[in-house]
């Protein structure tokens, strides 16, 4: 059925049909909706043009049109339409080509500048006239607002589930969840003490750098989940320890919002780590703990405090061999840069951040000493029976580790 729109300029260009559908499930699961799309070719026909005129675009199937930066098939129609090679565009609805409005009016424009057709199931539109720019620039506004409805209505019952730590989030090695969704410790006990020597190892030696030491002079492996209810065993890493110590499902507890993701212009999705304070839900005791969430902020601190950052000032970094007592924990009253410890010609604090950085002269150095000797008295002047208890049962934590370390060797 021809259109008076349709005029012979039109018919002596191409009539291109754009197919998509959001992602290969649909591609596979709603054939109906594919079909359709196809027999857009018979509308084409019976617009006036004839079937050697008539090309298909359809490698966009399986993809987002949320963005145009991945569909090779949408830049294609973008980049043939200039060239005066297209007279009309056909899709089934307006959001199979695009539902971003910075994707979907520079066609527009595009087209009215080079008088091509925008055509759909419900009709036929100049994008060059004001009528027909109006109603396309509504149809694309409204494809755009629903897709943020429908990405809310997801989002929301997502939370809603989250709130209540119902919603089956992927968990590490030494957790599984049977058929009933409910969450157990693994049955192997060889994992289970695993996971926990990784936490009571670091405990002990402070870093993650000593712990993967520890574990590499005694020939110990970390266990990993390769395949659903697969466990293979692994060289650690400071990365692999780094990542049970981090996750909070060991400490018992449902997270959701640990990262957020965010894609620039023109660039790839960046997920970035968000900071404890800033996780989106937080539920407690949830699963079967490795530790208790106390001693699960309290690695937090830790390894933040690891962190040398000299230029903040707020972190004191990982302890170091060497007999100095303060190290990472002295600033300069000059400058306010932090001190470092130089032990060539005797141990002594010294403060050469400006110097290493502009030339300038050593801030001062002082000896470390007499300085460590002030602080030792005073922290015994200090110390009362509740700190020796403390530091009692830091000694009893010191040596139940080592026995874990020697029963793991041994197995």
């Amino acid at each position: 059925m021809m259109s008076e729109l349709v005029t012979p300029r039109h018919l002596s260009r191409k009539a291109v049909i754009y197919i998509r559908q959001s992602s290969p499930q649909q591609v596979l699961t709603h054939q109906e909706s594919l079909h359709l799309q196809y027999a857009l070719r018979q509308r084409a026909g019976d617009l006036g043009w004839s079937d050697r005129d008539i090309d298909i675009i359809d490698q966009d199937l399986g993809l987002s049109g949320a963005s145009a930066d991945h569909r090779v098939g949408f830049k294609d129609l973008i980049a043939r339409v200039p060239l005066g090679e297209v007279g009309l565009v056909l899709s089934y609805d307006v959001t199979r080509l695009a539902r971003n409005c910075s994707d979907w009016y520079p066609l527009l424009d595009l087209c009215g500048y080079r008088g091509c057709l925008i055509a759909d199931r419900d009709g036929i539109y100049d994008p060059g006239s004001p009528n027909g720019r109006l109603l396309l620039g509504l149809k694309g506004t409204i494809s755009e607002v629903e897709l943020h409805t429908l990405r809310g209505r997801l989002t929301a019952g997502l939370l809603s589930k989250a709130q209540r730590g119902e919603l089956a989030l992927l968990l590490p090695t030494g957790l599984t969840r049977d058929a009933t969704g409910t969450v157990t410790k693994d049955p192997d006990l060889e994992v289970q003490g695993r996971i926990g020597l990784v936490f009571a190892t670091f405990l002990e030696c402070g870093s993650i750098a000593k712990a993967v030491r520890v574990f590499q002079a005694r020939g110990l492996s970390l266990p990993r989940r390769t395949v659903p209810d697969e466990v293979s065993w692994r060289v650690p890493t400071a990365d692999a320890l780094y990542s049970i110590l981090t996750n909070p499902a060991y400490a018992g507890a449902f997270v959701y919002g640990r990262t957020r993701t965010s894609r620039p212009p023109g660039g790839r999705c960046q997920t970035t780590a968000v900071p404890m304070a800033e996780w989106t839900i937080v539920v407690k005791d949830r699963y079967p703990a490795y530790i208790d969430w106390h001693g699960f902020e309290r690695i937090q601190a830790m390894l933040h405090d690891n962190y040398a950052e000299y230029t903040r000032k707020t972190t004191r970094g990982a302890p170091r061999n060497g007999p100095a007592l303060l190290q990472g924990m002295v600033w300069c009253g000059a400058c306010g840069h932090k001190l470092q410890v130089q032990y060539k010609g005797g141990t002594r604090y010294i403060c050469n951040a400006l110097h290493r950085s502009q030339n300038a002269p050593v801030c001062q150095h002082l000896p470390a000493d007499p300085i460590d000797a002030r602080v030792i008295a005073a922290f015994f002047e200090a110390v009362a029976p509740a700190e020796l208890e403390a530091w009692e049962q830091t000694q009893t934590a010191r040596l139940q580790a080592a026995a874990a370390l020697d029963r793991a060797e041994a197995q």
